[in-house]
């Protein structure tokens, strides 16, 4: 694999508080476990690395602890950044409280992930074989938006853009979110986003047809049922999941598009891209943290297995 993956999106530190159930408002929860640990766009870099693309990262982290933290994880993970730290403040972080039945719920403070200027990504260039990525997280920040923006349309014609709207999609500003759909080779994003962009009944085809003029395909995650690729030649496919014990949803979505880009930067053909993608989320919900990819062995040992009449076509219990 020569290309690289140039993720220009919001890294975060992730404050994780494990509950049996939500508090009821004015009420309070003691939590069963605590960790901090590197999230946001990091988890969808790590799911790319660990299945063997080169990754580098074209956001900005901060020069407080929490920016001192991830340039720790990213260093772990052999993830370089390629601009240099905001001077004027730290990286922000994310509370996620995870509940008894693995789903999730979120408070954040952007930080410095949230400011990005041309001159800012000036050392931000790509080559040919590479792939970029980013999120509706940035497109949402008021002093990222515009330059990002401008970057992604001023790319190489060659060079594939994937686009995961998120579940911020409502924060862009429809101009902004229109120039990136335009410019966008494959978009990933789960049912509700794609009704935000589309609401039409065939949504996928939709997408492609009206808002994607250039885009190779679209992939709708779409939790236990695994996922729904539509290719722009018109061929489509809902590609199943597979059934796991779900422990923690967070990150499986991010851990989906990072092994989908990595096994299509590999030469695999989309739907087959598509089911490796539904492994390593199926993996990563049956361990704790968002960042829990599993590396390109473990998912192959898991297809081999569910490849058999025992584990064939089952449905996985969350990827989105």
């Amino acid at each position: 694999m020569s290309g690289r993956l140039v993720h220009v999106g919001s890294a975060v530190v992730d404050y994780v508080y494990r509950i049996d159930a939500l508090p009821a408002p004015g009420m309070e929860k003691t939590a069963s476990s605590f960790a901090q640990v590197a999230g946001g766009g990091f988890n969808m870099m790590v799911a790319a690395s660990r299945t063997g693309m080169q990754v580098v990262f074209g956001g900005q982290l901060g020069s407080g602890p929490n920016g001192d933290f991830l340039r720790a994880a990213f260093a772990a993970e052999g993830i370089a950044t390629l601009t240099p730290p905001s001077p004027l403040t730290d990286s922000g972080n994310c509370v996620a409280m995870i509940s008894s039945d693995a789903e999730r719920t979120f408070v954040s403070w952007p930080g410095a992930e949230s400011v990005l200027s041309r001159d800012l990504m000036a050392p931000v260039a790509v080559a040919p074989g590479d792939w970029v990525f980013t999120s509706g997280y940035t497109l949402s920040y008021p002093k990222s938006r515009d330059a990002l923006t401008d970057w992604i349309e001023a790319l190489p014609a060659d060079i594939p853009f994937v686009f995961d709207p998120t579940p911020v999609i409502s924060d862009i500003p429809r101009p902004i979110l229109s120039r990136v759909l335009a410019r966008t080779t494959w978009l990933s994003c789960n049912r509700t986003e794609a009704v935000e962009i589309a609401d039409v009944e065939d949504l996928a085809a939709r997408l492609l047809v009206d808002h994607c003029p250039q885009a190779a395909g679209v992939v709708i995650r779409s939790g236990p049922k695994g996922c729904h690729v539509r290719l722009a030649n018109g061929s489509a496919q809902t590609i199943a999941g597979f059934k796991v014990n779900a422990v923690d949803t967070n990150g499986a979505g991010d851990t989906h598009i990072g092994a989908f880009v990595s096994a299509l930067a590999r030469g695999i053909p989309p739907f087959e891209a598509a089911r490796y993608a539904n492994a390593a989320a199926a993996i990563s919900v049956t361990r704790h943290g968002g960042s829990s990819a599993p590396s390109d062995h473990e998912i192959q040992t898991f297809l081999s297995h569910a490849a058999d009449p025992s584990g064939a076509g089952r449905t996985q219990k969350a990827n989105a």
